[in-house]
């Protein structure tokens, strides 16, 4: 069975609402009383359950305040018990509309912070008595604002203007030294707005009262949920040569409530809980659409068919009735209904549903959830003797005591230091505890040694911690470079397909200065991407760390290689080879003499396919040339005489070049027609390749 704090605990999931039924108040107000704090479990998720304890008797009622800010948690996780056979009743607590809609019900609305004018504005046709300088009582007309002079400049000036008995006033409201309302019950209306007003600056707490019916005595339980310091924990590790390791933790827990705790039971639980705040203490209001009556003017009656459905049964009805007079004419009498229950609730599944809510057993509840929360995820300590913190204190408590597995090392990675690995501990939790993250102070040989940090270690776990820096060993490093290697070349339908491998590797020198042998462990980036071939495997890899184990004895260097591999394959269209690529491949020696016979094949016809373009654009060069002749030619021809021997011959010369140029287009649309087979030609051949 759990201890009592931790089922505690589980009470907060049982829903509110079920708690507060609205049962029928009796004659006699008991009178409150407190109920004193007992229990407190703290979660390092920033919440803490807070558990109280009492004995009522009959009808009791109590109190409880809370700051406002934590009547939202306390009406999300609160649960109540009544233990001996008693019944809760109502929960009831002060309600915090918002000040911005209650200011807004007074005859005067201090909302929006209105001046001396627009406040005066408000009380149009109340009677007020000022003194301006001399007192005069009249009913307010109203404020209107006037340009007046002073001096060299023009302002603008408020003026009340009142209805007296001697008639129409109106007087500067900056002369006006005393304004006083003559209706008692707007004097009080605008006084109680002010009060309001001053109550939403107020940081007062809220009062919850709860309420108890029941006979005798008998104890009762209040648990809720609040915003707490998360508790933090810190170690010392004392490291001895001829025993194991000693560890003592350390809880620090801070009362940050406004309570003295006295022997309060203190449990500590090690998980992160989700835990959220929501508003629900303050009233929302939902806007809800304002709908005009609509007017119509008088309509004439409507005639409306029938539906065909329905004359079809009544016809059907009618053929049935004239064949025996006695027979009910498609009328049928209806089933009595059955009485309706005086709750005006259906008995049935729904209502024996709704009372098995109310018949829930709270008892059952919790044995229920206590077992759930034997295989969860949470862990926890149990402080054994109860806890004396005054509020706003803090205090620390010892939560581990006992002796741990640890071997000594040297933690070396590069991007930590360079030149010296750290003292580090492989440190195994043999402890039935597990051990929250937090700070180490290490102490060895009875001195303090350094600063070590851990992360949450369960039972039977490992962890590496470093407090130091290692002076004693230095570790250089060196990278050798490796050229890629070509492994395989391969030609499927018009795409040639290469495979590289690439090498890279790392040395480590290790020289250990001290008198005794050292374990180093070599952190070396994991790259997913890169296969590990030398050494064969690592003695620890991490999510982002391979670790080797090297032992340095003292005055002996140490040597450790790390190498690595990569295969990476790429694919290049045929078409798109340069020579100086086509070149390579066929010095390749791994490439097969099949795959070179394509390739010397490929560069054969692209040699032809190359020869027929040249040849197709030296032709259209040649149009080229003829043509910018043409056009010197007909340049000239416009200034010429037509019956002039020069434009006869520029005719004869003009005909011959359009004859040249007519038997040029014919073979470059042969050189095309070459092109175009031969392309396709190549484009069929290299589709149909599948070499290795």
């Amino acid at each position: 069975m759990l201890p009592i704090a931790l089922r505690a605990v589980r009470y907060f999931a049982i829903p509110i609402a079920t708690l507060m039924l609205a049962l029928p108040a009796r004659a006699a107000d008991p009178a409150a009383s407190p109920i004193p704090l007992k229990r407190v479990v703290l979660f390092n998720s920033g919440v803490g359950f807070f558990d109280r304890e009492a004995e009522i008797e009959g009808d009791a009622r109590l109190e409880l305040k809370f700051n406002v800010d934590d009547i939202n948690d306390l009406l999300k996780s609160m649960v109540l018990q009544d233990f001996g056979g008693g019944k809760i009743s109502t929960v009831t607590y002060g309600s915090m509309d918002p000040i911005t809609k209650t200011l807004k019900t007074f005859a005067i609305d201090l909302t929006s912070n209105p001046t001396l004018g627009e406040l005066l504005g408000q009380a149009r046709g109340e009677s007020v008595e000022i003194d301006a300088p001399n007192a005069m009582q009249g009913a307010i007309l109203g404020v209107e604002k006037r340009k007046r002079k002073v001096g060299d400049e023009t302002v603008e000036a408020e003026y009340l203007n009142l209805l007296t008995d001697a008639g129409l006033r109106s007087v500067p409201l900056a002369e006006v030294g005393r304004i006083k309302l003559l209706n008692p019950q707007l004097d009080a209306e605008l006084r109680q707005a002010l009060a309001v007003l001053a109550l939403g600056h107020a940081t007062d707490k809220k009062t919850v009262s709860l309420n108890f019916l029941g006979n005798g005595k008998r104890p009762v339980h209040v648990g809720y949920v609040q915003q707490a310091p998360i508790w933090k924990t810190s170690y010392r590790l004392v490291l001895k040569d001829d025993d194991k390791p000693f560890l003592q933790g350390w809880a620090i827990v801070e009362n940050t409530t406004e309570e003295d705790w006295q022997d309060v039971s203190l449990t500590l639980v090690s998980g992160r809980p989700i835990s959220f705040v929501m508003n629900l203490y303050q009233p929302l209001y939902v806007p809800r659409p304002v709908v005009e009556p609509e007017l119509f003017a008088s309509l004439r009656p409507q005639v409306y068919g029938q539906d065909m459905a329905k004359r079809e049964e009544e016809f059907l009805a009618q053929q049935a009735g004239a064949g025996g007079r006695g027979k009910a004419r498609g009328r049928r009498m209806a089933a009595p209904a059955a009485p309706m229950p005086a709750s005006g609730f259906a008995f049935g599944g729904e209502r024996a549903e709704a009372n098995a809510l109310y018949d829930l057993d709270a008892q059952r509840g919790v044995q229920s959830m206590a077992q759930a929360g034997d295989v969860g995820e949470l862990f926890q300590y149990v402080i054994d003797t109860p806890v004396d913190l005054p509020r706003q204190q803090s205090a620390m408590l010892p939560i581990v005591n006992g002796s741990v597995e640890g071997e000594k090392v040297s933690i070396y990675n590069p991007a930590v230091q360079a030149k010296h690995p750290l003292n580090g501990l492989r440190l195994k939790n043999i402890t039935e505890l597990h051990l929250m993250q937090g700070p180490i102070t290490v102490f060895d040989g009875g001195a303090y040694a350094g600063d070590a940090r851990i992360e949450d270690l369960p039972p039977g776990s490992e962890r590496l911690i470093s407090y130091a820096l290692d002076l004693d060993t230095e570790v250089s490093q060196e990278s050798k470079p490796s050229p890629e290697q070509l492994v395989s070349v391969r030609i499927v339908k018009g795409v040639l397909e290469s495979t590289r491998k690439y090498l890279r590797s790392q040395n480590y020198t290790i020289k250990n200065s001290g008198g005794k042998n050292k374990q180093v462990l070599v952190e070396y980036p994991h790259d997913a991407s890169w296969k590990l071939t030398a050494p064969k495997k690592a003695d620890e890899t991490t999510r982002n760390l391979y670790r080797f184990a090297v032992t340095a004895e003292p005055g002996k260097p140490a040597k450790l290689e790390v190498a690595e591999e990569q295969v990476v394959s790429q694919q290049v269209a045929l078409h798109n080879l340069d020579d100086d690529m086509i070149h390579f491949y066929l010095q390749a020696k791994v490439v097969s003499d099949q795959v070179k016979q394509a390739l010397a094949e490929l560069v054969r016809r692209k040699s032809e396919i190359n020869q027929l373009t040249m040849r197709q654009q030296q032709l259209e060069q040649q149009i080229n040339v003829i043509g910018q002749e043409q056009s010197r030619i007909r340049e000239n021809m416009a200034q010429l005489d037509r019956k002039s021997d020069v434009y006869n011959r520029y005719v004869k010369k003009f005909g011959t070049q359009e004859d040249e140029v007519e038997k040029l287009r014919e073979q470059i649309g042969e050189i095309k027609a070459e092109l175009k087979t031969k392309q396709r030609a190549l484009d069929d051949y290299l589709a149909g390749l599948d070499l290795k």
